[in-house]
Parts: structure tokens; sequence; C-alpha cells
């Protein structure tokens, strides 16, 4: 399977890579190092060793340099080899790729592709996870599934009453909303208005909201496979297109779907809330709520994932809230062609 390249994907949490030492995770299946120089910058090389291939990762820091575990090897901070044990002669092609990397809003971002593209304004927004009038737990989930199939399930919040009933569904009246979808250059975004309806239960455990609320759900699905959500409830009759929302409780997710292997997936995320902000007993309370239903998805995802490896010819039924499945779907397979016909 085909990676998009030249996009940025989430890497990593802020805090995972520590002040010293290492951090190694695999993004769109290359193995990547990341560590910080004494200015506490973040580098990131391929965590490959250029003599034989070792992981260098199981090396040593010196200083703003590593050292691989190997046979010795020392890099700068650029990749460029400085010494080799028992050599003078240092090749030119001692040297290690260099991944580019910003640390922005929390998360560590990479660029896979082309380092001359690499554009710092192209990072999607998620300034509510550094923004002071928001609150959230940041989390982690790994999936041993294809990471398109997590975004199937982002695609389409239908799911919601069925699977996240006592968490984030609430009643069925949510499946039956009309939905509205507008094409993105870099995705799909989804607008989803619920009225009159019961406060989901993740919810009403942690608001005055007890009656019947409306209810909205804005979304944007961009690439390479990022959910950027608006999302939240007020009193019944609330004019919520207007983006007023007096006396509601909203929401901010961000979610970044990174593909590591073919058939595995790093899910980083976070819901942020702007009320009770002074409360971790909220914060934790939502988190958990998040955290319960997110586990329902990946048994769920990874259970379908198993079902459809022992059907290799199926073909899928597509229903009307598909709909935003195949516009995303649509545009990753054009930019994927594009990237295929460049030099």
């Amino acid at each position: 399977m085909s990676f998009l390249k030249n996009c940025w994907y989430v890497a990593a949490w802020d805090f995972e890579v520590p002040a010293s030492g290492f951090f190694a995770r695999t993004v769109a299946g290359t193995p990547l190092l990341f560590w910080r120089d004494r200015a506490g910058t973040i580098i990131a090389f391929v965590d490959r060793c250029c003599h034989r291939g070792a992981p260098l990762s199981m090396g040593r820091r010196e200083g703003d340099a590593i050292r691989c575990g190997y046979h010795g090897l020392k890099f700068d901070r650029d990749g460029v080899c400085v010494d080799i044990p028992g050599q003078e002669r240092i090749p030119e092609t001692a040297r290690i790729q260099t991944i580019p990397t910003i640390e922005r809003d929390r998360w560590i971002w990479v660029w896979m592709g082309e380092p001359s593209l690499a554009d710092p304004d192209a990072i999607p927004d998620t300034h509510w996870l550094r923004h002071p009038e928001w609150r959230y737990k940041p989390d982690y989930m790994h999936y041993a599934v294809n990471y398109l199939m997590i975004a199937d399930n982002l695609l389409d919040f239908s799911h919601l009453p069925f699977l996240h009933g006592d968490t984030l569904g609430g009643s069925d009246d949510f499946a039956r909303a009309p939905v509205k979808y507008a094409p993105l250059d870099n995705g799909v975004r989804v607008t989803r208005y619920v009225r009159g309806v019961e406060p989901p239960p993740y919810l009403a455990k942690v608001s005055s909201l007890s009656s019947r609320v409306d209810r909205w759900n804005i979304y944007d699905f961009v690439l390479p496979s990022v959910l950027l959500m608006d999302s939240g409830s007020a009193p019944e009759g609330t004019d919520l297109e207007t983006g007023e929302r007096k006396g509601s409780f909203a929401f901010r997710g961000c979610q970044a779907l990174t593909p590591e292997t073919e058939n595995s997936t790093h899910y980083f995320f976070a819901h942020c809330h702007n009320f009770s902000i002074d409360d971790p007993a909220v914060t934790e309370s939502i988190h958990q709520s998040i955290l319960k239903a997110f586990h329902e998805d990946k048994a769920m995802i990874e259970a379908q994932h198993r079902s459809l490896t022992l059907a290799g010819d199926f073909q899928p039924m597509a229903i009307q809230a598909d709909a935003a499945v195949y516009r995303f779907r649509k545009v990753l397979q054009q930019k994927l062609a594009q990237e295929a016909m460049s030099p």
C-alpha cells in the first residue's frame, strides 16, 4: 500500500520525547528516531545507521550528537557522520536521513515526503490543545488495522447511538438527523444538527443540561487523516447556526490517524471542553467517557478487520451515510496519483 508522503503526520505528543534520551516510532512504514538537542529542539532521524542498518535508537547521546550502539559511528544533529572509530577518512555518504519536524500545539509533526515542499503553514490548526480557555487530557491508542478503516469510522458518526449509546450517542435521533457534506481542497466537511433530544450521557454527567437539547456536530476531516471537530449541546431552541449558542456546552475534538504500517495505526486524540475548566473532575469524567467510546470503536473495527480478512472477495454495500467516506477517499486517491506522477 502507498502512503501519502507530501503531508504532515502527527508522530507524537510533545511529552513523549524526553529532554534526554530517545523516542522511536514508525510512521508510514519508516522507523523514526526522535530526540531533543541541548536547546530542546526536536530532531528526527530515520532510525537506521548508514553502516549496517542498526537502529540508532539503541545507541547513545553525546551532547548534540548520536553514537550508534553497534559500531560506534557518530552523527551530528544534521545527520552527518563526524567520527568512525578506527578510520580517519569519513565518506560523504556517511550520513543519516533527517526528517522535517515541527513541534506545534502539543503535537510533533513530521513531513515524510520531499523536504523542500514541507510548508509549516500546511499543518492543520489545533490551537485548542494549548488554549487557556480549553481543557482536556491527551491520549493515544494503537490499532492493529489500516488507518483508513479508522478514518471510515470517523467520517460516519451515524454509529454513535448504536455503538456508544451510554456515552456519546444518546437516542437514535442522532443517526436519523440530516447531514450536509461540503468538499474541501484537502478533505470534506460534515455538518449535523439534531434538535429536541436528550443530552448525550457523557455531557449529562457534568453539566446542568437535563431536559431536551439541540446538538451540533461540525467537523473537517483533512489529509492525511486529521479530524478537527466543533461539537456540543445547547438548550432546546438555541439558534445554533449563528454560532452564538448561548448557554451551550462546547467541545473541540482534535484527532489524528497516523499509519504505522499497512496494518497498524497510531491514534492521537483530545476532546477539549470550554466549561468547568477549573474542575479537574469534569475533565477526567469527559475523558473517561471518550476513552470508553474509543475502546468500543477499537473493538468493533479490529473485529471488522478480522472478518474482512476472512472474506477476500467482500464488496461493501454503500448507504447514504457513507457519503463523506467516499468523498475523502476520492481526495486521497487524487493526491496519491499526483505524487505518483511527480518526478
